[in-house]
């Protein structure tokens, strides 16, 4: 037994009780607090604006492209056709998860850097263009859509975006990006005339190559993507381009954002059309 200030007794026992309880208590709200934040969280990242980012122009240059494939996030890999090593690094990057896309060179207005093998170009035929298109996609494997190389010229003709699109579609299951190098293209509405889903790219985040550059237009695709809720960004296999998304983009998640697979942004874009 003991003694109370007031003269009483309590055993101890009791006073074990007084001691625990409290502690019980605090315990079991500690305990909670993981599943209420998980189902916090669970609401607030559906709900989070959502940006994809392309990597194009690999195939040439192994070391680079692997780093790519390497990245731990959803970054999509878009490899040129006919180059040394555009098999082994879609292999890298579809073992990794990510999904990988043809670049598909398509000639542009003014030619100052040559487009590659496997062009096509406006004295394309259709006939010419089936076969050019069908050989550059069996150049790169495990490819799950198509966006195109410079394209400048060729994207603004009705007529080859017709054919290239119903030559897309007659490929199950790819979806196309428009690179949108020229302001006056149509590829966008015409892939998507054809149901092939289909989005344009928001931002090119490296045309100038260099850390301050590439930082003021990520933080341009972030607040597009604040405005839109959906945005999408091209990068460029270069030194600068791959360290800045290293360090970036862990941060997107905490920022107030999710980094997303380019097909999903796809399909919740044409949900609202």
């Amino acid at each position: 037994m003991i003694q109370t200030d007031s003269g009483g007794m309590v055993t101890a026992q009791a006073v074990g009780y007084r001691v625990l309880l409290p502690l019980f208590m605090v315990m079991s709200i500690c305990s909670l607090l993981p599943r209420i934040v998980q189902a916090d969280s669970g609401i607030n990242v559906r709900s989070l604006p959502r940006i994809a980012i392309i990597i194009d122009d690999l195939g040439n240059v192994s070391s680079t492209g692997r780093r790519v494939a390497g990245l731990d996030w959803p970054v999509a890999v878009s490899v040129l056709p006919h180059t040394p090593y555009a098999a082994q690094i879609a292999k890298m990057a579809h073992e990794s998860g990510k999904e990988v896309m043809l670049h598909l060179p398509l000639q542009p207005v003014r030619e100052s850097v040559p487009s590659g093998i496997g062009t096509i170009r406006l004295e394309t035929s259709r006939a010419q263009l089936n076969r050019i298109l069908q050989a550059d996609l069996d150049s790169v494997p495990y490819i799950v859509g198509v966006n195109n190389h410079m394209g400048s010229l060729i994207t603004q003709h009705p007529g080859h975006m017709r054919w290239l699109m119903s030559e897309l579609k007659a490929h199950d299951n790819l979806f196309f990006v428009d690179s949108y190098t020229s302001k006056s293209s149509v590829a966008l509405q015409l892939a998507r005339e054809q149901g092939i889903p289909a989005t344009r790219r928001d931002v090119f985040l490296d045309n100038e190559t260099s850390a301050p550059a590439i930082d003021m237009e990520f933080r341009r695709l972030k607040e597009l993507a604040r405005q839109r809720g959906t945005a999408v960004g091209i990068g460029h296999p270069n030194l600068v381009t791959i360290s800045y998304l290293e360090r970036e983009l862990p941060k997107l998640r905490q920022e107030g954002f999710r980094l997303v697979p380019i097909s999903d942004l796809i399909a919740e874009q044409s949900e609202g059309l």
